[in-house]
């Protein structure tokens, strides 16, 4: 086996409003729906299982979604720029700011946001 994550899934209290903000801010990661339910969306660059596959769900339990004291999803970005875009398009679409575009201590180029619940997003490209 020689994937480490199979899947990353962040939870939110309104899967409509947090799928508006989510359809606009992962289209510039190449990120695009590919699995709509009541319960959940899932996005990502196909359909394929092999894949990993970012969802937004409501808690299984029926309880309010709430974030992790230390929890963080890094998200892969081809370009500086794709961290750019969507670091501002998450500011425009309601999240707010960790941490704005640039290098940090490794050399990589990072953006961090909280989403619409409070889930801290990072979009990061690996600088070669």
């Amino acid at each position: 086996m020689s994937k480490v994550i199979g899947f990353v899934m962040v939870g939110t209290n309104d899967l409509e409003k947090s799928s508006k903000f989510y359809d606009a801010v992962l289209v510039h990661l190449g990120l695009k729906k590919v699995t709509i339910t009541e319960r959940y969306i899932a996005y990502g660059h196909g359909s394929d299982d092999d894949h990993v596959k970012f969802y937004i769900t409501k808690p299984h339990n029926k309880e309010d979604a709430t974030v992790g004291n230390g929890t963080m999803v890094a998200l892969s970005a081809e370009t500086k720029e794709a961290v750019d875009k969507f670091y501002a398009t998450a500011l425009e679409n309601g999240a707010t700011d960790e941490g704005k575009p640039g290098a940090r201590s490794d050399g990589n180029y990072y953006s961090y946001i909280r989403d619409l619940d409070g889930n801290k997003i990072t979009a990061r490209c690996l600088v070669n």
